[in-house]
């Protein structure tokens, strides 16, 4: 497979991760960036009828003088199957001379899937295992950085017809929370000092790790430099019960997608049952929006009470959708023999902070 790469910082993603707001959200972070549009080339080495896709290339220091490359949620092109192995590397190979040289390198997070059928005999870990043996060398496989398992709501759907997708409890909670007094409203930055002392609160009972309160309030505050990118609406949810802050989420809507990208929760009010308020307001305003599918964006694999994260598995299926399983990430080598070592380091350390630490927390 052939492609053309041209250079074109203002070229226009429908896939919020690859967006120019995205990308200079992330340059306060310590990345760089550089955005692409792609042709696949015929065998004439003509440009395939079906136009450009845009491609963002992230860059960050690793320390030591070396550096990584990487593609959230790319490329978004859809291809069959049989062909996304050769594309990365096409991809690969074109970009190679065009990230910086200290790239030990390129890292791809693309969005391709395969959705679990309730009736087939495969569902739940197979599926999931399955859709991440893909591809071949010399392409690897990475540690993940997006979730690579979800859940995905259809919002084409009327009201009746996504309770009754969900689990009777979760319509029972819904409507529970409205008779008991909950309110739920999207306030923006003024809200941002209470939605961080719920996620410090959160952090804290499940034993994750959480951006300092400038992330959160830079994402909030983030506008696009590019005015062909549809807008992206970016909302802090609050659920209140007496003026008292309960719960809150931050959503995004972008284009025909809506992403549930954080949520956090006191330790009052649980009985209230605010978080199932928050997910119903945000995913009737997401439709409202015209976005065509809401992404509660990351769930375990597969339902296994003995996950860490079990519960999160529960509450977001129970909302019904279609449940996700992606390749998640992977590698293309550079700099083979600094990257093996590189990948044994980068294998221990998040085997230290994912398994060690948070048993010794518990």
């Amino acid at each position: 497979m052939r492609i053309r790469l041209v250079k074109n910082e203002n070229t226009v993603s429908t896939v919020f991760l690859q967006t120019r707001l995205w990308a200079d959200f992330k340059s306060q972070t310590g990345w760089t960036y550089s955005r692409y549009d792609v042709w696949l080339l015929d065998s004439e080495d003509s440009e395939s009828s079906s136009g450009p896709f845009a491609l963002t290339v992230m860059e960050r220091g690793l320390g030591l003088g070396q550096s990584l490359a990487y593609i959230p949620h790319g490329p978004a092109l859809m291809v069959e199957p049989q062909d996304r192995g050769a594309l990365l590397l096409a991809l690969a190979e074109s970009l190679s001379d065009k990230v910086a040289a200290s790239c030990m390198f390129i890292r791809f997070d693309p969005l391709w899937y395969v959705a679990e059928d309730p009736q087939a005999s495969l569902v739940g870990e197979p599926v999931a295992q399955a859709v991440r043996e893909i591809f071949r060398r010399p392409l690897k496989k990475g540690s993940d950085v997006q979730p690579p398992d979800s859940v995905v709501l259809d919002l084409s759907l009327s009201d009746d017809e996504l309770l009754a997708g969900m689990k009777p409890k979760w319509r029972y909670n819904i409507k529970l929370a409205g008779k008991k007094g909950v309110s739920v409203a999207s306030e923006g930055t003024a809200a941002l000092d209470e939605f961080y002392a719920l996620y410090e609160a959160t952090a804290a009972r499940d034993k994750i790790a959480i951006h300092p309160r400038s992330y959160y309030e830079r994402l909030l505050g983030q506008t696009s430099r590019n005015s062909a990118e549809p807008s992206a609406d970016i909302r802090l949810w609050i659920a209140r019960h007496g003026g008292k802050a309960l719960a809150a989420i931050i959503t995004v809507y972008y284009g025909d997608e809506a992403i549930y990208l954080y949520g956090a929760s006191g330790d009052e009010g649980r009985n209230l049952m605010p978080a199932y308020a928050l997910q119903w307001a945000a995913i009737r305003a997401a439709r409202e929006a015209g976005c065509v599918c809401y992404d509660f964006y990351g769930i375990p694999p597969v339902e296994d009470p003995s996950h860490a994260m079990a519960g999160l598995y529960r509450f977001k299926t129970g909302f019904g959708g279609q449940i996700r399983h992606y390749p998640g990430a992977w590698d293309y080598a550079r700099k083979p023999v600094v990257y093996a070592a590189f990948r044994m380091a980068e294998q221990a350390r998040l085997f230290w902070h994912k398994t060690v630490m948070k048993r010794l927390r518990r």
